[in-house]
C-alpha cells in the first residue's frame, strides 16, 4: 500500500597534550608549574562515495534498525539485500516509516548532525485531543530531562492514508485520538514520544514521513527504493 500525504485539518576525544621546552627555558622555569600546549582537534572528514547511492526504506513496526541481531529478531537484512549501505540516523523498533541508508559518509553526517538542520517530518497519532496551549508548547520548545528542545513545527492533520499496523495500536474506549504532523531537526532518543507525553498526550503510533527532501511517497511498507542519481546527493 502506497502512502498518501494527508491534508491539514481545518479544525485544526581529547588529543594528547604536547610540551615544547628549550634547555634555557627548562632552567628558567624550575619550580614553576608546568604548562602544556594543547594541539587543536583534528577535523575528520567522512569519505565521499565514488558512486553514492541512497536507499529509501519504509520500515515496518517491530523491525530493528540494524543488519544483525543475536536474538533472531527482524532486522534490515530481512528486507534490504544491498551491501555497504548504512542507516543515516535511527528509527526505533516500535516506530515506522522512512529510513535512509547510504554508502556516502558525508551525506550520512549531514543528515545526522543537528547543526546541519535537516528537518524530519513525523506523523504522530496521540491519545486525546491536544489543546492549543499544548501545541504552542511543542512549537516553542519544552524542557525534557536532557534539556530544552528546539522549536518544532506542529499541526493537526487528517488521518493519513497508510498501511495497517501489525499488531494494531491499543486504543482506549471512549478516548479519541488525534494525528499530528511534527517537524524537528534534532534526533534525540525517542524525542517525539517524550515531547507529546510531556504535554499530556502519549504517542500511540509514530511514522516518519520525510527526511529533508526525501519522503515515503509511493513506497509500500516493507519495501525500498534506490536513488542513484549523483546530483540528488551532491545538492543535499
Amino acid at each position: 500500500m502506497s502512502v498518501s500525504k494527508p491534508k491539514k485539518s481545518t479544525s485544526y576525544s581529547r588529543p594528547a597534550a604536547a610540551t615544547h621546552r628549550s634547555k634555557s627555558s627548562k632552567t628558567q622555569s624550575q619550580g614553576n608549574p608546568k604548562h602544556s600546549a594543547r594541539r587543536p582537534a583534528r577535523k575528520t572528514t567522512k569519505p565521499r562515495a565514488e558512486k553514492p547511492i541512497i536507499v529509501l526504506f519504509n520500515k515496518p513496526f517491530d523491525v530493528l534498525c540494524q543488519f544483525t541481531d543475536e536474538q533472531g529478531r527482524q532486522t534490515l537484512k530481512d528486507f534490504i539485500p544491498i551491501k555497504d549501505v548504512y542507516a543515516a540516523g535511527r528509527l526505533d523498533r516500535d516506530s515506522e516509516g522512512l529510513l535512509l541508508l547510504t554508502n556516502d559518509g558525508q551525506l550520512q553526517a549531514k543528515i545526522t548532525q543537528p547543526n546541519k538542520k535537516t528537518f524530519k517530518t513525523y506523523w504522530v497519532q496521540v491519545e486525546g485531543q491536544p489543546s492549543e496551549s499544548a501545541l504552542a508548547s511543542l512549537r516553542q520548545g519544552i524542557e525534557l530531562k536532557d534539556g530544552f528542545t528546539l522549536p518544532a513545527k506542529v499541526e493537526i492533520i487528517e488521518s493519513p492514508v497508510i498501511w495497517p499496523r501489525n499488531p494494531p495500536i491499543r486504543e482506549r474506549q471512549n478516548i479519541p485520538t488525534t494525528w499530528l504532523q511534527i517537524e524537528i531537526c534534532e534526533g534525540r532518543n525517542r524525542q517525539v514520544r517524550r515531547m507529546t507525553a510531556h504535554v499530556g498526550y502519549p504517542t500511540l503510533r509514530l511514522i516518519r514521513y520525510k527526511i529533508g527532501q526525501w519522503s515515503l511517497d509511493d513506497i509500500a511498507n516493507g519495501e525500498y527504493r534506490v536513488v542513484s542519481d549523483k546530483s540528488s546527493t551532491a545538492n543535499f
